[in-house]
Formats: structure tokens, sequence, C-alpha cells
């Protein structure tokens, strides 16, 4: 993808919580960017030589990160790969991504963790590679942690399965300590969760399908907060989904214990109920599986009291052939990139559970402080990481919509509020609606 050149965004709505001159308050303003950096922030901008982008009506913030996405190359390209990944990525409205190890062969050695990386050159969003815990992501014996951080990995997990072994899981945070980086729990007892295909409730009797209950989740989120707080590592949980998750996870940020969480978009938008609806549709099973209402609830009140620190989508694709089986039989997982900030403003910013400012904050901010990265900033002289996006905007998804390689999404057909336009980062530019382009001046 060539260079972008020089730019000049005019009369955008400019939104920086917490960073920035101004306070984080939303401004109007021109932003020019030249050679890949923010040169000027200001009203009636008529620099020569650039290419103006009219984003009238529109808002500009630091990028966005998605912290926790399967882009599955090496060894699943027929699910995704990083080109398609990244470009269902940038659909969404993030300029970053951090991927998981779960492919084959997994980011459990330094050479995989750069091949990654290597793939990633040259687009506009930035891959961040996530190692392995354990060798094989079989929770036996340690990966070269060391190894792979050097490697250019940001953190540490086995997703896709539990640490079950609490003694590996307990040396692996006292490496975490060490090293300063997370490591990323998927949070099941799988003594408990063995053979469940949703959640475990009154949906899941009325239907007499096998079932995961909270619990499953609840008793490895305690034992590895008490691991944290023994070795003072950093522990992340992984795709939160339970009531009773919410609340470990805010006693433990009391006792001050180094511990944060995410939250899935799709574990706001539905619920349990969800698989019954669209009868027993394989695109309303994932793992965790959707919830209770009241899992929902008290995930939103774990967002609005700072409980609960990032917004991510677990984006896990699959192709058509591999979904459209029986419910039993099929593997866990949705795509999540190109809906996600739709789901957010609809699910939390219009209902006010978060204001605009704070979902844009736990796209932009929280991912990248707890995995150490810098966080970008509308400010002269910084790089231009951005992303363009209409908050109010309602639409209706359609198969048009999805970059991602594979399919496999409940939200077809849902309207959904608050759309990505574009993409601003590494001196390059991705529009996701052509109809957008920069006007004439």
């Amino acid at each position: 993808m060539p260079s972008a050149p020089d730019l000049l965004i005019r009369s955008a709505t400019l939104l920086d919580p917490g960073g920035g001159n101004h306070d984080g308050d939303p401004r109007e303003a021109d932003l020019l960017i030249r050679g890949g950096e923010i040169a000027q922030i200001g009203k009636n901008l008529s620099p020569e030589n650039v290419e103006p982008f009219d984003a009238e009506g529109l808002t500009v913030s630091p990028g966005w990160m998605d912290m926790h996405v399967h882009l599955r190359e090496p060894g699943f390209e027929h699910k995704e790969t990083i080109e398609t990944g990244t470009r269902a990525a940038a659909a969404g409205g993030f300029t970053a991504v951090a991927c998981m190890p779960n492919t084959d062969p997994p980011l459990d050695t330094r050479d995989v963790v750069e091949f990654v990386k290597e793939r990633a050159e040259g687009q506009p969003v930035a891959v961040h590679p996530v190692g392995g815990v354990s060798k094989g992501r079989d929770g036996e014996a340690l990966a070269e942690m060391g190894d792979l951080a050097e490697g250019g990995a940001v953190a540490f997990s086995d997703d896709g399965a539990p640490v079950w072994d609490a003694g590996l899981m307990r040396r692996a945070l006292e490496y975490s300590r060490m090293l300063g980086m997370p490591i990323i729990g998927h949070m099941e007892e799988r003594s408990l969760s063995a053979g469940g295909h949703m959640h475990e409730g009154d949906v899941s009797a009325r239907l007499g399908l096998d079932a995961i209950p909270s619990l499953a989740d609840d008793v490895m989120i305690a034992r590895d907060v008490l691991l944290a707080e023994t070795t003072g590592g950093s522990l992340h949980v992984a795709h939160l989904s339970t009531r009773g998750g919410v609340e470990l996870v805010r006693r433990a940020k009391a006792r001050g214990v180094p511990v944060t969480a995410e939250v899935c978009a799709h574990h706001l938008a539905l619920t349990d109920r969800a698989v019954e609806e669209t009868q027993f549709s394989t695109n309303t099973k994932m793992h965790p599986p959707l919830r209770s209402p009241e899992d929902v609830q008290a995930l939103k009140d774990g967002l609005a009291d700072g409980t609960i620190d990032a917004l991510c989508t677990d984006h896990a694709p699959h192709a058509s052939f591999e979904k459209e089986v029986e419910f039993t039989a099929a593997p866990n997982g949705i795509i999540g990139l190109e809906t996600a900030f739709g789901l957010i403003g609809r699910e939390l910013v219009a209902p006010g559970v978060l204001s605009l400012a704070e979902a844009v904050e736990k796209l932009v901010a929280a991912p990248r402080r707890v995995l150490g990265l810098p966080v970008p900033r509308l400010e002269e002289g910084r790089p231009a990481n951005l992303t363009i996006f209409d908050p109010d905007e309602r639409w209706t998804v359609t198969e048009h919509d999805i970059r991602s390689k594979s399919q496999n999404t409940p939200f077809l057909g849902a309207e959904l509020v608050g759309r990505p336009v574009a993409i601003y980062n590494r001196g390059r530019m991705a529009v996701n609606d052509e109809l957008r382009l920069a006007k004439a001046a």
C-alpha cells in the first residue's frame, strides 16, 4: 500500500479523551498531516500541496486498538490471514490489533512471533503478537517468555485454552512481573465447562443443551487473582462475561491487585436467548458463551464504574463449512472487527452507559496501557495515528460491510449506531466508505 500524500482533514470534531492540551473535550478544527505526523491543528488552515478530506460532521480520535483478535495465520489461512484480518480491522476503525497465539504453529517461539510481525509490515494496521504462556499451548511447560518478548510479543496467553496448572500459572505471573508484561487469562475451569455448548440457565434447560455454568469462569478468575496478588504479576482477564467475574475483578482492584479486564462487544449486545431465538444459529455459539440478561447488565455496570478497562472483539473467524453444521458440532467464535463500534454505540453510548469520550478511551488508551504500548494523541509533532468516524450514523449490517475472509457473524441485518469511516496510521490511509472520499477545496 503506497504512502498517503500530505493530508488536510477539514472541519472535524477532534476527540482525545485524557490527552492533548484541551482536557479531552471535543473541539472543531482542521488537522494537517505532513510526512505521517500531525503538523498543525487549527481552524481554517489553508496549506498548499495537500490532499483535502472533508470531515464535516465526522469525529477524529486517536487510533483505536482491539487487544483480542485471532488472525489465524500461520496454519488456518482458510479462515483468515493477516492481510484479510487487518483489512477487517481497518474497516472497523482499528489502527492496531493484538493477535492471539492459537495458530499452527502457535506463537510460542520467537521465530513465529517475528514471522507475524514481518507479514504485517507495510499495513496501516499495526499487529502486536501475543506469545504463548506454555510451549504448544498445552499447559505443561513454560514457553521462553523472555525470548518471545525480545521477538516482539506484547503479552502472553494460551487463549483458546486456560492455563490449567496453577503452579505453571504462578511461574508465568512471576515472569510477568520481571518482564513488565501481562498474562492474558482465558478463564475456564474445564472440569466445569466440559461438554457444554451454551450458558447454563433457563434457556439451556428448555432447549435440552449441555451447558457451561458461570462458575467455570468465576473459579478460574478467583484462582488467578489470588496468584496475581501473591506474585505481583500483571493479570488481564480476557472476555469477561459473568456477574461473578465482574465482582471478583472489582474486589481485586479495590485490594490493589494488578488485574485488568476486557469485555467483548457481542457479550454486551446478545444474551443466551439468542440461541433459541435464532433456532440454534451457530453464529450464537462462542466461548465464553452468551450469558444471561443479568450478566449483560453487570458487564455494563462494570464498564461504567471502571472495573472493566477495555472494549474488544475476540474476532474469531471460521469458514462457512465449519459453521454450517449442527450447533453442538460447530466451533466456538464469531467475527467482530467490522461491527464492534456500531454495537458499542448502540449498547453503551446511545443509552448513556458510557459517554462517547469514555467509550473511545476504552478503545484507545486502555488497551495500550494494559499492554504497555505508547498511546497515540492528537498533538502537533506526534505521529498521525487516527480513526475517523461518524458517532451518530445508523446503519444496517450487510455482507458488503464484512471485509474478513469469513462471514460468521450474528449481526447481519442488525441496525447499529456509529460507523467508522477511515483510519490513518504509519503514513497510510484506509477509507472504509468510498462515498466519504475527500472533496475538492
